[in-house]
């Protein structure tokens, strides 16, 4: 066995002994300048190191750090550099490194990062980046780098191309993959200023460095605080578009494109489409990114080799993120960066594209389920199956039973925490589901469920349960914060879309709802969510998903134990009559004498979206009328009737459109023929006269009825 290094070397034994028995500190500055150069010249092992520890402990390299008298005839830094060295010495102990006394001397560290650098220094320059790299692989390392100010120190220590200066973006790029909100949080101006220097470096490089670059770069692109809010940032956008559009326009190796391509994906993340200027050259770039993007994935996918799938799957990840930006410019109207001509071949190029992405999904096995990759492949697959309707529907339908039961295993099961960076191009936050595919199948879901043959397929591989279960749990995540519910989130969303999923079911599978029970949990929810969502503030959209939904399956649902008077029922019409009843008022009518009919301020940001719904919610309520005999009492309770005959009347007939009257003219309908007290109240409130007057011939009818 070979003996320690303490054994080999009878003189750093002696000299340990000496640090043991030292009277004073003369004995101990010689025994020490023979440890430390034993230390520098690499002769300690684990074992002498912590003998070092054992004998000197803190207080001694504490001393030398902070003594200002170096020894006679020796360099003023010669203790501190000393200091330095024992504390190097240390911090190859993982244990030492995360040591209080090592974490309080980080500002000593930073401060020697940023002064002056004679020729003499540049040892204590190693040892501080020894010491800063050892103190950031410890659990609370980067913390106490972090809050410290370690990151201002780097950036210093970069931009000032100072001794070591490859060792503080080495380190920066550390913190930046551990902690890159904290550490733009902290620091924003010097990141910046790394940034921009960076960027400058990227756009006049002519070799190798540009595609090094391309690898540094996404670490120093923030998704928050935007870049383009800030001149420094939008000076930084422009180079790294430049010379991306250098690169990209120039025949590349594989090699050379992949880092390219991340970089663009990169920019995509933290600012959409924002970097890329408008006009025919912003135009021709964006086309090109998406084009090489689609090349990329069906390259990879169309005839998949296991192990080159595996050595691509962060580039085409990274591809998915710029295809996901084509579909969106492809769509957008306003201020398109993208011409008509170009819109339509980049669809067809995206179109082969996800087919690739089809035909790879198909192949997967149950055990590479909880590969983050398929989940960004599910995920862009979603991203089309929401905004392109027409094309792969074959394609989809066939694959259609996997998306069910990819969505359900990681929905029942949770997925792992480690994952391959997901493509986001706005910023979101944790749905609660560890990795949810359903967010982004949910829209495609949607447009699917409208069709007879996807519906059918979606309903016999158990998608209602799995949507059921969803809606509940996003419920929970939403309404899971004390005193009041979350604002517009992922979330929220989510329950909006699977709203919209049961609203075509309940038209088009009516059967379903009646036998599944799946739709009798839901339905006991929707009763329980809409007394406490409509009370709330800016949750008017999904209050009104949730309201019209739970009207449209009450009529399904009438027999049911749950609205048989239930005090859950009876909330739950009483806060749909709520809604449906405050949507209007009379307002002054612009360049007329007298009121006009209009959407309520409360309602009006948001009318776009729930128009259809409110619409919908009042045909549902007056088919509600004939079913539940205590429903007209609660209208009466609401004082509806009053209301709204008070508007009729006030209001010039003109200023109401037809729809709205024959929304209105349907529930008054049903509520004079099912109870006489509504009908009385009608009357009672010139009912004749204004049923006359907006032409609500079956109105007048029913109420000249004896």
């Amino acid at each position: 066995m070979a003996s320690d290094s303490g054994d080999r070397n009878p003189t750093l034994k002696k000299c340990l002994a000496v640090l043991r028995e030292a009277r004073n500190d003369s004995e101990q500055f010689a025994a020490l300048l023979l440890v430390t150069k034993a230390v520098r010249a690499g002769e300690v092992d684990a074992k002498t190191r912590r003998q070092i520890f054992d004998a000197i402990g803190f207080t001694f390299p504490n001393r030398l750090l902070t003594s200002r008298q170096p020894p006679v005839g020796c360099p003023e830094h010669t203790f501190r550099a000393l200091g330095l060295t024992l504390l190097a010495c240390f911090c190859t102990d993982p244990e030492l490194a995360g040591h209080s006394q090592i974490l309080n001397k980080i500002p000593t560290f930073n401060d020697i990062l940023v002064s002056p650098c004679s020729p003499d220094s540049t040892s204590m320059i190693d040892d501080v980046y020894q010491c800063l790299s050892a103190v950031m692989a410890t659990a609370r390392g980067p913390r106490e780098l972090v809050t410290k100010g370690t990151v201002s120190a780097l950036c210093q220590a970069y931009m000032n191309c100072s001794y070591g200066s490859d060792r503080a973006l080495t380190l920066l790029l550390g913190l930046l993959a551990i902690a890159e909100v904290k550490c733009w949080q902290r620091d924003t101006p010097h990141l910046l200023a790394v940034l921009s220097k960076l960027s400058d470096d990227f756009l006049k490089a002519e070799d190798m460095t540009k595609f090094e670059l391309c690898e540094v770069l996404p670490r120093f692109i923030p998704l928050s605080p935007p870049l383009a809010q800030d001149s420094q940032g939008s000076e930084c956008l422009r180079k790294l578009y430049k010379g991306l559009a250098n690169i990209l326009g120039s025949k590349l190796g594989q090699s050379q494109r992949d880092p390219a391509l991340k970089l663009a994906a990169c920019l995509v993340q933290a600012c959409g489409s924002e970097w890329i200027p408008a006009g025919s050259a912003g135009s021709k770039f964006l086309a090109l990114l998406v084009n090489l993007a689609c090349v990329e994935v069906r390259l990879t996918l169309e005839e998949p080799d296991p192990l080159e799938v595996e050595g691509k799957k962060e580039v085409v990840t990274a591809c998915y993120v710029l295809i996901e930006m084509g579909i969106q410019e492809c769509l957008r109207e306003e201020k398109p960066l993208l011409e008509e001509v170009q819109k339509m071949q980049l669809m067809r190029i995206m179109e082969e594209a996800f087919g690739a992405v089809i035909f790879y999904l198909r192949q997967v096995k149950q055990e590479e389920l909880q590969d983050p990759f398929i989940f960004a492949s599910v995920r862009v697959l979603g991203a089309w199956m929401a905004e392109e309707t027409s094309s792969l529907k074959q394609e989809i339908c066939e694959l259609l039973p996997f998306l069910v039961h990819y969505a359900k295993n990681l929905f029942k099961e949770g997925s792992p925490a480690a994952s391959l960076p997901q493509p986001e191009l706005v910023s979101t936050e944790d749905s609660g589901v560890p990795q949810d595919a359903l967010r982004f199948l949910l829209p495609g879901f949607c447009h699917l469920t409208a069709e007879d043959r996807p519906r059918d397929i979606l309903i016999s591989e158990g998608a209602p349960a799995l949507l059921s279960e969803y809606f509940l749990y996003q419920w929970e995540v939403l309404t899971s914060k004390p005193g009041s519910l979350t604002p517009l989130t992922n979330t929220e969303m989510s329950l909006q879309t699977a709203c919209g999923i049961f609203l075509n079911l309940v038209v088009t599978a009516p059967d379903l709802i009646r036998r599944d029970k799946t739709f009798l949990s839901l339905m006991d929810m929707l009763l329980k969510s809409l007394p406490l969502l409509l009370p709330q503030k800016d949750h008017l959209v999904l209050a009104a998903n949730i309201a019209t939904l739970g009207l449209m399956m009450a009529r399904i649902l009438a027999s049911s134990a749950a609205l048989q008077g239930t005090q859950s029922a009876k909330e739950f019409f009483g806060a749909a009559i709520c809604f449906l009843s405050q949507a209007h008022t009379a307002q002054a009518n612009p360049g007329r004498d007298g009121l006009a009919a209009a959407v309520s301020p409360a309602y009006a940001s948001a009318w776009a979206d729930i128009s259809e719904l409110w619409f919908l919610g009042m045909q549902a309520l007056a088919g509600c009328v004939p079913l539940f005999p205590w429903l007209p009492q609660a209208v009466l309770q609401a004082r509806w009737l009053e209301g709204l005959s008070e508007l009729l009347a006030r209001v010039a007939p003109a200023s109401v459109d037809f729809e709205l009257i024959a929304a209105f003219q349907g529930l008054l309908v049903e509520l004079a023929r099912a109870s006489k007290p509504c009908r009385d109240v009608i009357l009672s409130h010139h009912g004749r006269e204004w049923a006359n007057l907006y032409g609500m011939a079956a109105l007048e009818q029913c109420l000249s009825e004896q």
